[in-house]
């Protein structure tokens, strides 16, 4: 008998040994593994600017928690990334799919913060009212180049207060671009222009702008026309170039079909510079795919970051890390400022040292920081980041030449690598 009472003390001993224990580690378990900051990314998924995107983000995050996380008040916290297809980029889909995955971020997902898109400017406009409804800050890195974003936000501070953006306008997209063309002017005898735009409503009132500003600059502009999206042939407007002797060729496509464009002004030898805002030709690959054919355009980026210039420390680091990563150099804009975003995030709570809504508002409106394009300062009314050309007082575009089967940045001359070069039936 005494053993058996010998044994139900045993097993009462570690029965409370054993729920003493679980405790222990219950709490221990609560306080030690931090709660991660969840990262909702709204993007076109299937689209290359949203693919650009995402890899911009994942780096980011990616070596942001291989150092622990996001300090919060003392506590490192990582980064949980919570990715939904909009396919605002994709023909025909309606604006709702990009509201419906933005929502269900924050609902479903339980998103601290929205970055990365959507990218479609009508889609980002219609979802600035639901990030606003929840009070839930949105950081837009990808896309969305339209002046009514942050006119809004200007506008109606305490509804759209929530709302930031990276990415830039158009509108200093077009300033910059007419100080590049008085640069060349100067330094080339360049004053002889001709535009190509895409049928799309920003190719349109880029070309329109662009030829407003130069024309007060002194330049002629000698023709400007308009193509459709999808058309495969430009011969007979470069016929034009040719025939009217322009010295400025400048295209406004984000159309695949522009390496077209490239390949008809290569083997007509069309002495005009082709310059502008080219999306298609950012890519890494377009060299080989047009068989050198691009050699000498001069493509713009809305923001610096994607070609590594040693005026930029962190776009050097950031080219190296994407291509280490992905297998090829970053393609667009959208990648670096994605990238970036990430890091603007950090610094802002980390200031802040909490999540609170209105305490990571103030942060960002006061951030004063590095990034891959510059220094990042945003507007406190509007939460546009501000640009003028100067990388080490703001954010800056660029204009990369392609030379030798590779994209070399030579304006803004702050951050040029090279010298521009003119293709070898110009000179």
């Amino acid at each position: 008998m005494k053993v058996i009472r010998f044994d139900n003390q045993l097993s009462k001993l570690l029965l409370t040994l054993f729920i003493f224990l679980s405790a222990i580690l219950f709490n221990f378990s609560q306080t030690s593994i931090a709660q991660p900051i969840v990262l909702g990314v709204p993007i076109s998924r299937g689209y290359p600017d949203g693919v650009d995107a995402e890899r911009g983000i994942t780096l980011a995050v990616e070596e942001i928690n291989a150092k622990g996380g996001i300090n919060v008040a003392g506590k490192l916290r990582p980064i949980k990334l919570e990715i939904m297809d909009t396919r605002d980029l994709e023909p025909g889909v309606p604006v709702s799919e990009a509201l419906v995955a933005t929502e269900r971020l924050i609902i479903e997902k339980k998103a601290n913060f929205i970055v990365g898109g959507p990218i479609r400017s009508e889609a980002a406009l219609a979802a600035m009212d639901v990030v606003s409804k929840h009070k839930t800050i949105s950081i837009l890195s990808a896309g969305v180049l339209s002046p009514a974003y942050h006119k809004r936000i200007a506008e109606n501070y305490d509804k759209y207060k929530y709302c930031f953006r990276t990415t830039g306008s158009v509108v200093p997209m077009i300033e910059g671009a007419v100080k590049t063309f008085e640069l060349i002017k100067v330094k080339k005898g360049f004053d002889k222009v001709f535009i190509m735009v895409q049928d799309v409503a920003h190719a349109r009132a880029a070309g329109t702008a662009l030829k407003d500003g130069l024309e007060k600059k002194g330049l002629k502009i000698l023709g400007h026309e308009v193509y459709p999206t999808g058309a495969t042939d430009f011969s007979v407007g470069l016929s034009k170039v040719k025939a009217v002797g322009a010295q400025f060729l400048i295209p406004w496509f984000d159309m695949p079909e522009v390496s077209i464009l490239m390949k008809q002004w290569y083997d007509m030898k069309v002495p005009a510079l082709p310059i502008g805002y080219i999306h298609a030709l950012q890519d890494e690959a377009t060299w080989k795919a047009t068989e050198g054919k691009v050699s000498h355009s001069v493509v713009l980026y809305a923001k610096a970051g994607s070609v590594a210039t040693k005026a930029i420390p962190m776009s050097e680091h950031f080219v190296s890390a994407h291509k280490k990563r992905f297998g090829t150099e970053p393609r667009s804009e959208w990648s670096s400022t994605s990238y970036t975003v990430v890091y603007i995030l950090k610094d802002a709570i980390e200031r802040a040292k909490r999540l609170e809504t209105d305490a990571i508002i103030s942060a960002l409106e006061n951030i004063d920081m590095m990034g891959t394009y510059g220094r990042v300062k945003f507007d406190p009314k509007s939460h546009q980041i501000i640009e003028n050309g100067d990388p080490k007082e703001t954010a800056v575009s660029m204009w990369a030449q392609w030379l030798d089967g590779r994209r070399v940045i030579v304006f803004p001359e702050k951050i040029a690598e090279k010298a521009l070069e003119l293709p070898p039936w110009m000179k």
